[in-house]
């Protein structure tokens, strides 16, 4: 890739994409008591709180909060810890995971502007919680050099045209979506045919994508960020096409206190779809790299419509 490897006592960047996949699907998280990773697609209601979709349709189903009142969110450690330097960052959906993206970002010092699909008068409590300022979705981007899109897949094509229009040259955009075809998003033809869900995403934005934070449980945003070379670190696969915007994505999550494992090009990023050995994983590098080694492109009954 030609940019610093992860961090973390391994060095390795990544794995090979010639090993033999040997399907695996790891157990339902909502069996164990655990919502899924990537939940910011399941936002919960309430005036004030986290909204809905970005995208002004109102889509989203309910489900509760991870985040206590009580969570030392700026109380991290890691909270001070400066590596990026001070940027813009927008954030379009304002759920699991993009609410607690928004309280480590501003805790970390980062000018955040987040968005839902209700409008910002529905973000007052997060923004007086952190800081972030609320906006419309179609603002989110303005002068952003990462933008984290985190809305329901079926909810990106409705998405303000031209929202990314207004961000700076060369910007990040992650895509954290995960397709969830019986749960929520109804049958997305392309993907069924084996499209890898973030190029599908990349397609409907009209603009080149990072997937990251998937796989990712939302909580562990805010408990498991540990400092550099943390025996055991947890680790975040990271797939695009673009080496520096996927650089400035790996050290933004690295700011955020996890080691990155780069996972190829947005067309090997069905390595990280749900259902894979790594979709919910929070192991560290070396267990990354296998579980990406391990993936199988077939998906199984519970991920098609």
């Amino acid at each position: 890739m030609g940019h610093p490897s992860p961090s973390g006592a391994s060095g390795r960047q990544g794995h090979s994409n010639g090993l033999t996949a040997v399907p695996r699907f790891p157990a339902d998280a909502t069996k164990t008591g655990r919502q899924r990773p990537g939940v910011d697609q399941l936002f919960p209601r309430g005036p004030g709180g986290p909204g809905n979709s970005s995208s002004g349709t109102g889509v989203g189903e309910p489900t509760e909060s991870l985040l206590s009142s009580s969570t030392p969110v700026h109380s991290s450690p890691l909270g001070k810890l400066r590596k990026v330097g001070s940027m813009k960052i927008g954030i379009i959906g304002a759920g699991n995971i993009g609410g607690n993206l928004t309280r480590r970002l501003t805790a970390l010092g980062h000018e955040v502007a987040v968005a839902n699909s209700r409008g910002p008068h529905t973000l007052t409590a997060l923004a007086e919680e952190t800081g972030a300022k609320p906006v419309p979705a179609s603002e989110a981007a303005r002068g952003a050099q990462v933008v984290v899109v985190t809305v329901p897949l079926k909810a990106v094509p409705d998405l303000p045209d031209g929202f990314l229009d207004g961000a700076a040259e060369g910007a990040a955009v992650i895509d954290t979506g995960n397709y969830y075809p019986q749960q929520r998003d109804g049958r997305i033809a392309a993907i069924e045919d084996g499209l890898p869900e973030s190029r599908w995403t990349e397609r409907q934005i009209g603009h080149p994508v990072i997937k990251a934070f998937n796989g990712t449980y939302a909580q562990d945003i805010l408990d498991r960020g540990r400092p550099q070379g943390t025996p055991g670190r947890q680790a975040l696969p990271v797939a695009g096409d673009d080496p520096k915007a996927k650089q400035a994505v790996r050290d933004l999550i690295d700011e955020l206190g996890f080691d990155t494992v780069d996972s190829g090009g947005l067309d090997e990023s069905w390595r990280q779809q749900p259902g894979t050995p790594v979709y919910g994983s929070q192991g560290d590098v070396d267990a990354i790299v296998k579980a990406l080694s391990e993936a199988s492109q077939e998906r199984t009954a519970e991920w098609r419509a």
